[in-house]
Order: C-alpha cells, then structure tokens, then sequence
C-alpha cells in the first residue's frame, strides 16, 4: 500500500509499505480520508522528540480519520466488513485505574504496546496510509448522511466536546473562545446548541468564517488593544461564564484567566510544545477560577458523529482543500502556511 513514512525529523515521503495484518480485537481499515491536525506538521519536524512522538523510524503518523472495514481480527463482534468507521488517536490498555473509569485518554500503561495501549499516529502506526489495522474500542459507525471528509474530523470535534464536558457550560451566559481554528469553531458550535452566548477571539479568514458559522460576537486581535476589557464590556462588565484556550500561547492563556468572571471556568485545549511557565495565580486564587488542561476526546466520537448527523455542529463548511495522498507535499504546504484561506485540510488516500 502506499503510506507516509517518516524516516527522520524532516524526512518524510511516499513509500511502499506492507498492509498491515488486524490482530485479535482489531479490525483493518481501508482509510478513506485523513485529517491533517496542527500536531502532525509538529512531529514531522522533531518538535515532540522529546514526547517519543514517534517512538521509532520509520514511522506513519496521521490520526483523524474515517474509513470502511475490510477484514476482521479474532474475537470481533462489534463491527462487520463494510462498515463506515471513524475513529480516535487514544485507545487505553482496558486495565489500568484511569481506563476503567472511562480516562483511557490518560492510560497509566501509555506506551506500553504489550499491554494493549495504542496512541495512533503517535506511537503508534498512524493513519497516512490507505489501510491501518485499528482496536475496535478506537472506532464508532458513521451515520450515513455524514461523509467521510466529514467524519475524519470527528477527532477535532470531540476534541471541542470534551473540553465542554470538563468545563461546563452556563446556558443563557457567555462563552469566550480564543483561536478559531477548527478545534475553536468546533468549541464555538457545540456551546451554542447549549445555550451560550459566544464571543470568537482571532483574525482574518477564520475569524471570518467563525462569524459565518454562527459565532455572537468577533473580536479582532489585531484591531483590538485590550481583548479582556471587550470581554467585559460584551458581557456587562463581569466577564465571561467560560473560557476555552486553543491558540497555543502564553497571552491567550491569561486572556482567558483574566475575561472569565468570579468561579469562572477556563479549559486549555491547545498543545504547546513546552511548557508555558506564565499563569495569572492571584486572579485565579482570588476569583476561584478553575483551569482545566484537556487532553484528546475520550468517550466522544459517537457523540460528535451524531451532532454531525443531525445538523447541530457543521463540519463540511470547515473543510477548505482535499488531496490526494499523493500529493501530500503541497497539502502539508497549504495547511502550514495557509494558502487560500485552508482551514482543514484533508487528504484521500484512494
């Protein structure tokens, strides 16, 4: 099959590899679409080294997909051939405390191949390919009226719906979203159809598209001298019920401190690649806010599907470019640098 093999930081490209063969619990996949995700340029060039992302060379990365199972391992039940799967990078041991109290996302054995645990695309074999053998516990049916473009991003959506589920949302308040990239309209979308007033912070195309796709209120960065205190003027000079970070940066972590009001809650969804070391302690201690860091979408990929499915988040509009998997290059190019507008980008290994 063809694949993306990276060989080396930086080096990466188009190679014939075997097709992977399901082992018991596993299904093969005949992926039909994969995202590009804003950690994947990160690893192709060494920024998680230090993480063991990847573990090895060579290796495939990729990990927002969808496809069409093609062959069953011994002992599954759950899913036929034919079946139109999505999935998830996280896929826990099934052992430890953490995967039995429904955290697989935080497995105790991470790493730990021999004990059942896989993180896709991460340490494990990933999705730039067009098969990947994939545990039946990483994978949900899509609905049918959801393609496959679509679903590869239930990854990202999820991503959105477990922040919510973590920080909560006060219908009828204010929510602040700072970074409208797919994860952040995602964000926006899903506390919307909670009953949330929100309030995008960004800049030029997808600060646009978020106000197309629903966002209350814009506010522009690089128009804007003091966020927090447009914050608080939206909202009647007490701020923001909930704040959901996914920029990636130390302002936007204390913008988000700082916008929320007294018992305010504020979850981080953006993944640095150090440690950030600035965090706004008084306001935090002496407005009992309450900072969630959120890792991955544990438990929601059949629920952001059927949000799919029925209208309520819309992921179709933020699909700007799709590629073949052969010309991975220059999609890896658009999504990096943002040409004509790319929100998602996604690529068709068929």
């Amino acid at each position: 099959m063809n694949a993306i093999v990276m060989n080396g930081p930086g080096d990466f490209g188009l190679q014939k590899v075997d097709v992977p063969k399901p082992k018991a619990g596993e299904v093969l996949v005949q992926i039909k679409a994969v995202s590009i995700c804003g950690s994947d340029p990160k690893i192709l060039a060494g920024g998680f080294a230090k993480a063991n992302w990847p573990p090895r060379f060579p290796f495939i990365i990729g990990h927002e997909f969808s496809g069409v199972v093609t062959e069953l391992g011994e002992g599954v039940t759950k899913l036929a051939v034919g079946d139109r799967v999505a999935g998830e990078a996280h896929c826990g041991c099934g052992n430890c405390e953490n995967c039995m109290a429904g955290s697989y996302n935080l497995c105790m054995n991470y790493g730990n191949v021999e004990a059942g645990h896989r993180h896709y695309g991460f340490t494990y074999q990933g999705a730039y390919a067009q098969y990947n053998a994939y545990n039946v516990k990483a994978l949900a049916k899509i609905p049918e009226n959801v393609s496959f473009s679509e679903a590869s991003m239930a990854d990202t959506a999820g991503t959105a719906l477990h922040a919510i589920r973590l920080a909560g949302i006060v219908t009828g308040g204010y929510t602040v979203i700072i970074g409208p990239g797919p994860i952040g309209i995602f964000a926006m979308q899903i506390a919307k159809s909670m009953g949330s007033k929100t309030i995008m912070v960004g800049r030029k195309e997808r600060l646009a598209l978020a106000g197309k796709m629903g966002a209350d209120y814009l506010i522009n960065y690089e128009e804007c001298d003091d966020i927090v205190s447009e914050v608080k003027k939206l909202t009647g000079g007490i701020g923001a019920h909930q704040a959901f970070e996914c920029a990636g940066t130390e302002v936007a972590i204390e913008q988000c401190v700082y916008a929320v009001r007294k018992n305010g809650k504020v979850a981080l969804l953006s993944l640095p690649t150090v440690d950030l070391h600035s965090m706004p302690m008084k306001t935090m201690v002496m407005n009992q806010i309450t900072v969630h860091g959120s890792r991955a979408n544990p438990n929601c990929t059949k629920d952001v599907l059927s949000l799919m499915s029925s209208g309520v988040i819309n992921a179709k509009d933020m699909i700007t470019h799709e590629f073949p998997l052969a010309e991975f290059d220059t999609a890896l190019r658009t999504f990096v640098e943002r040409l004509d507008g790319a929100m998602k980008v996604v690529l068709l290994p068929d």
